[in-house]
């Protein structure tokens, strides 16, 4: 927990989506702000959130979450929410737009990346405009990772 200039406490919320980044190459980045409704704030500064098999879609000209996972509030009352409903992301209609013709084009999808709470308390979400992988890119990703975590501790491991 850090403080912030108004003196409240934020939350040190960072959930990755892992699935996405190794099933898919990001072409692009952005962040997003959520439309949250009752008890979901405090579920997610609560870390209850899942973004596994969450994808984004365009819809009227307003981009959607679907299939986030946001856990139902221990200490609600009759006012809960849903666990799985879709969620409006705020962006400029400008961005909205380009991405929309963006993933007309075969092969690309919108993914959330990671949920993070900002300084000022609202929850963020980074989505990336993504390419799938084949399963020889992903058996090359992984031989890449291996091969840095061997070369860290070697370097790791000798004392110059």
């Amino acid at each position: 927990m850090s403080n912030t200039k108004n003196g409240k406490k934020a939350a040190n919320i960072n959930i990755k989506n892992r699935r996405a980044e190794h099933d898919y190459f990001v072409v692009d980045r952005l962040t997003a702000g959520i439309v949250l409704t009752g008890t979901e704030i405090k579920s997610i500064r609560a870390g209850r959130v899942g973004l596994v098999d969450t994808f984004c879609f365009v819809r009227d000209g307003e981009m959607w979450v679907k299939n986030m996972y946001v856990a139902e509030y221990a200490f609600g009352s009759f006012n809960r929410h849903e666990l799985r409903r879709d969620r409006k992301l705020l962006l400029n209609r400008r961005e909205i737009r380009r991405w929309e013709n963006d993933t007309k084009s075969p092969g690309l999808t919108i993914v959330p990346l990671r949920l993070y709470i900002d300084e000022n308390g609202r929850a963020k979400l980074d989505i990336g405009l993504c390419r799938g992988k084949r399963e020889y890119d992903k058996r090359e990703t992984l031989k890449e990772k291996e091969g840095r975590r061997e070369i860290e501790r070697i370097t790791k491991g000798h004392k110059y």
